[in-house]
Formats: C-alpha cells, structure tokens, sequence
C-alpha cells in the first residue's frame, strides 16, 4: 500500500512539475509541399497540401496562420489545430505579404501585380502595376512596395483608414536606384536595396522624402553590392551586414556609419540577432554551408562555432526560452542549440528537407 501511495505521489509530483511548451515551430519542408510542426522539442505532425514550398513563408497575426507559396498560393490556417481553412492563388509567382488590421496585401511577379484580400482571403482589389513588385510593407494607413522593373517605390493609402474593407488609392511614387528588390521598416522610414546602385534608398513616410545613403567599409570603400533585409540584424545600436562576396560581417553604427568588419569562418548569407541582442548568429555558403558562428554584439567577437551534418538553411532563435533552431536541410533534421551554456542540446529527426523555421507562442505566452 505505501509503495502504490508513494508512486502515485511521485507521478502526481512529476506531471505537476512538467512545464507545459510555450512555443510552437512550424518548419517549412522545401521540398515536400509540408509543414513539420514541432512541440516540446518534437515533431508532432505534418500539415500537407501547401502547394509549392520552395520559398514559403509563414506569418501569424493573433490566431490566425497565413502562409504564401512560391507558385502564388495564400493559405489560413489555425495554427491550433493546424487545419487548413481557406486559400486563395493570387497569380503563378508570389513574393511576399503582409497582415493589415483587416486584409492581406500580396506582392506578386508574374502578373505584375499587387493583390489586395480580405482576412478571409476573399479578394478585394488588384493593383495593377506593369512590374515584379517586392519589398511589401506596411505602415499605419499606408501600403508601401518597390516596383523592381520600374525602378520604383510606390506608396498607397487607405482612405477607409482601417475602418471596414480599405480602399486604396496611390499616394505618392518615388523614383528611386536600379532594380530595388528587398526592403524594410524602421519606424516610420522604409529602407530598400537595390540589385544595380551601389547603396539604398530611404523614404521617410511622415515628410513623404527620399534619399539614397552609400554605404561604405573600411577605407571609405563602397559595398558594391547590399544583399537582401531579411539577412540584416538591427540591434538597439549596430546594424549588422553579412558582406557579398567577402569572409566577413560589417557592422555600422545606427546612422550607418563603419564601425568595423568581423572576419568570419566563410562567406556569411543571412544574420539572426537574439531576442536579448546580445549575439548573432551567422550562415555561410559555399563550403562552410554546415556551420554557424555566433557572435558577441559587444565585444564583436566570435563566441563559438557549430558544425553540422548537412547544409544550414535557416536558423531561429526562441522567444521565450534559452534555444536557438537550426534546420539542416539535407541531413533531414532540425537541431537545438542551448544559448546559456552553447551546446547542441538535441537533434529533431521526422523533419523532410526543412528551410525556414517560424513561431507561433502559444496561449498563455504570447
């Protein structure tokens, strides 16, 4: 009797100590038209039938999952469930998206448009703009994109001003450098770079101003060429630039002034600042694609080094807990990086060629 009291105790003590997960990964499976979705460390199933997975992306916005498929495909899904509740194919090749208070806007290539939608991915509007539009963002009323065959940065405004369906109308376009093709938000300025001008552009969208800023490195030498936004990391005081073409990364102050290069292992692709800004991690191409060096934002120093059995695609830090993912795509698995003490705390198998990685909190830590 007391050993069967004492074991329901213990398992009493057990589950009551188990914290439930905070987070949910849903890893995008490049090659198999899937998402893997991974809870507490494992993968927990597959949603199927997302179309082309090349380049998806996937973005939440309060319960609601939205994902985007190379061949123009926009799904919502529950990110609860997981099941698929509506999609829409906005043309043959989307690029990206973005979540307005009451729509989706989409920016797509090949019919030179920019499809407006309702949450329910209902259509609203077509924006037709005769060019590959990039570079989607929003800010308040406002809808901004590049026009890359245009050379061109077009800004429109809700005139419904988030109240019902919007109604947009052009409010201003900006001639701006050669071939713009990626860009961002900070604050109310949007930033983008372009393919053929040597620098980027920034329009302040409360003056409704542009200029083009050069950046430049060490010895006052241009970049020649400024590689695409999503692999920038922006901390409360340097901005860090995986260089194209060089075994380094260049770090900037916040008005875009050099501070120094960061000689790396490899050619740097993509940098991923911690949620605490206290490190970034960096991909490389080439032959040093199984690696990732992570960095110290103050001492600008490399930390430490990780090896892996196959090419490092993605990499995404946890919110809420000391982990950082890593997808290594062709070894078919995602691992698990500890951040406090900078060990490979596990390897995630059931993964089919994963790429990008992207969180969903769950209720309760949001």
């Amino acid at each position: 009797m007391r050993i069967v009291l004492w074991s329901l105790v213990f398992g009493s003590l057990l589950f009551a100590g188990k914290v439930a997960p905070s987070e949910k990964y849903f890893v995008v499976e490049r090659e198999s038209s899937s998402v893997a979705v991974i809870v507490d460390g494992l993968t927990r199933s597959h949603m199927e039938h997302m179309h082309n997975m090349n380049h998806g992306v996937i973005k939440f916005d309060g319960k609601d999952g939205y994902l985007i498929s190379r061949d123009g495909y926009v799904v919502k899904f529950d990110p609860m469930t997981e099941k698929k509740e509506a999609e829409y194919k906005t043309s043959k090749s989307a690029i990206g998206f973005v979540i307005g208070k009451n729509y989706l806007a989409v920016a797509n290539y090949d019919d030179k448009s920019v499809d407006i939608l309702t949450r329910d991915l209902k259509p609203i509007e077509k924006i037709k703009t005769g060019s590959k539009n990039v570079g989607i963002k929003i800010d308040k009323d406002k809808l901004i994109f590049a026009e890359m065959d245009n050379d061109k940065v077009a800004v429109y405004q809700d005139k419904n001003a988030g109240k019902g369906l919007p109604k947009f109308e052009k409010l201003k376009v900006f001639d701006v450098g050669k071939m713009p093709f990626d860009a961002m938000i900070q604050g109310h300025t949007y930033i983008v770079g372009f393919f053929l001008t040597k620098g980027f552009g920034v329009i302040n969208l409360d003056t409704m101003t542009y200029k083009l800023i050069k950046v430049t490195a060490a010895g006052n030498k241009p970049v020649l060429k400024v590689p695409h936004f999503g692999f920038w990391s922006l901390s409360r005081d340097k901005t860090f630039i995986p260089a194209v073409g060089d075994n380094k990364v260049m770090v900037y102050d916040k008005q875009f002034h050099f501070i120094k290069n960061i000689q790396m292992q490899g050619l740097p692709v993509f940098t991923s600042l911690s949620p605490d800004q206290k490190y970034i991690a960096v991909t490389f191409s080439g032959k040093d694609f199984p690696t990732i060096q992570i960095v110290d934002t103050q001492t600008l120093k490399i930390i430490k080094t990780f090896h892996f059995p196959g090419k490092v695609l993605h990499v995404r830090w946890s919110k809420l807990d000391p982990q950082l993912y890593v997808s290594v795509n062709d070894a078919n698995q995602v691992s698990v990086i500890d951040t406090n003490k900078w060990f490979l705390e596990r390897d995630i198998y059931q993964v089919e060629r994963p790429s990008g990685i992207f969180i969903y909190p769950l209720p309760g830590h949001e």
